[in-house]
């Protein structure tokens, strides 16, 4: 097994969560191609790797970090103040997050994201 498929294995065993591409890309320090690499290297070797989670792969990180503050009950006001950004900031990611993953109502993204374990 490569060096990059040991870390991205331990980062994997680590995380507690569905995790996104791009993220476990940062986090292990190579690019997404090197990532599918060393993923299909594990899957070979571990049968599957079923825990990069493509929804939330769709998302930014700031959309990520908004949704999961709407998810846990903030009131756009709190959002905007917690991620220093406008209130109209947080109605624009809200929107693309709920377009992106095809919801209708904050009510269904809190669901989503409980399904998840993303709380």
């Amino acid at each position: 097994m490569s060096p990059l498929a040991r870390i991205v294995e331990a980062l994997l065993f680590l995380s507690p969560e569905p995790v996104a591409a791009l993220d476990l890309a940062d986090a292990a320090g190579c690019s997404a191609d090197e990532l599918a690499a060393a993923l299909e290297e594990l899957g070979a070797a571990a049968g599957e790797v079923a825990v990069i989670d493509e929804e939330l792969d769709r998302l930014s990180a700031r959309e990520r970090e908004v949704m999961r503050l709407i998810a846990r009950g903030y009131q756009y006001k709190e959002v905007a103040k917690e991620l220093f950004i406008s209130i109209k900031t947080v109605e624009t990611h809200v929107s693309s997050v709920l377009r992106k993953l095809q919801l209708s109502s904050r009510h269904e993204l809190t669901a989503w994201a409980v399904g998840r374990h993303l709380l």
